[in-house]
């Protein structure tokens, strides 16, 4: 058994070494240690020292220098498509928030041919229609930085108007406000001392 442990991305594979084929679907793509079998018969242990995933052209590099490459598996999909982008919007957003796992294209969205996922995606007044395809599902690590900066954002947004409607007022006020934005009970406080000193 040849031991792979570095991927040689599509672009760099030469096929005067490629020795050998395999074809994966996109869950063995992904994994980072497995022993395989090769069309040819090669029997490769994959161990990847970091997390990544194999897409369709890159090549398992052996030991010995030879490369077995990878196809993608033709897998059985719904091609999911809406006459409103909106409806499409939608469902890639239960998909992310129930971690399911989609493929986005410029007018489809791509998913698992589950019944619960055709429900879903019927549900959100999509057509889902059933094909064979390679699955490349998108790699799920954006949305809770965009949450985080959308809330920021808007948070930052309301103190500035706040600080702006009493800016000529001293130090003591903006604390006042910025207490009062979280907690009731220390608004009362702060704003019944703000008074007595005035």
């Amino acid at each position: 058994m040849s031991r792979a442990a570095t991927i040689v991305r599509k672009p760099a594979v030469k096929p005067d070494r490629v020795v050998d084929t395999i074809t994966l679907d996109h869950e063995a793509r992904s994994r980072r240690h497995a022993h395989l079998t090769a069309e040819g018969g090669t029997a490769i242990h994959l161990d990847l020292d970091m997390e990544t995933t194999i897409h369709d052209g890159d090549a398992l590099r052996l030991e010995d220098g030879q490369l077995v490459q990878v196809k993608a598996a033709q897998e059985d999909l719904l091609e999911v498509r809406a006459e409103n982008p909106l409806r499409l919007m939608r469902l890639a957003w239960h998909l992310g928030s129930q971690h399911g796992l989609a493929e986005v294209t410029a007018d489809a969205l791509y998913i698992e041919n589950t019944p619960a996922l055709a429900e879903l995606a019927r549900g959100q007044g999509c057509v889902a229609t059933p094909v064979k395809r390679a699955f490349r599902p998108e790699q799920s690590a954006h949305h809770c930085d965009h949450d985080h900066d959308h809330g920021h954002h808007q948070h930052g947004h309301h103190h500035h108007d706040e600080h702006g409607h009493h800016g000529h007022e001293h130090g003591h006020d903006h604390d006042h406000h910025h207490h009062e934005h979280g907690h009731d009970c220390g608004c009362g406080h702060h704003h019944h001392g703000h008074k007595h000193d005035h």
